[in-house]
């Protein structure tokens, strides 16, 4: 194998893995703990389109739909302090009563991860 044929099998080596870290479902290798910059605006996009239509972009529910739905402010430091992860977990998953719905059949479970993240970042 001369020069460029081994520089060529590298580079489709490096594609292949590559490919498979990117491609392969429910991969945690990019959007975990390990590169937290990717994940959370992957929970930025999922918080936009899921939650700020009530909790607001920046979590305080003062939008039209957030004040007819009574939606919670999620930035208040008492309140953050108060509440687990696992509750904010249960909430998205299974929903608050009639004025928030259920996530779990729309969101997997790294995405409700994702946002539970995102929630504590919008802390006062």
């Amino acid at each position: 194998m001369n020069g460029s044929e081994r520089f060529c099998a590298a580079l489709a080596g490096v594609l292949i893995l590559f490919a498979l870290v990117i491609l392969i479902p429910g991969s945690k290798t990019l959007a975990g703990p390990e590169n937290p910059a990717v994940g959370s605006s992957d929970s930025k996009t999922v918080y936009d389109a899921k939650c700020a239509k009530c909790h607001g972009k920046d979590g305080r529910g003062k939008t039209l739909q957030g004040r007819l739905a009574h939606a919670r402010d999620l930035t208040p430091a008492q309140w953050q302090n108060d509440v687990t992860d696992e509750r904010l977990f249960n909430s998205i998953s299974n929903g608050r009563g009639k004025k928030m719905p259920s996530f779990k059949k729309q969101l997997s479970e790294a995405e409700i991860d994702g946002l539970v993240a995102y929630v504590r970042r919008l802390k006062k």
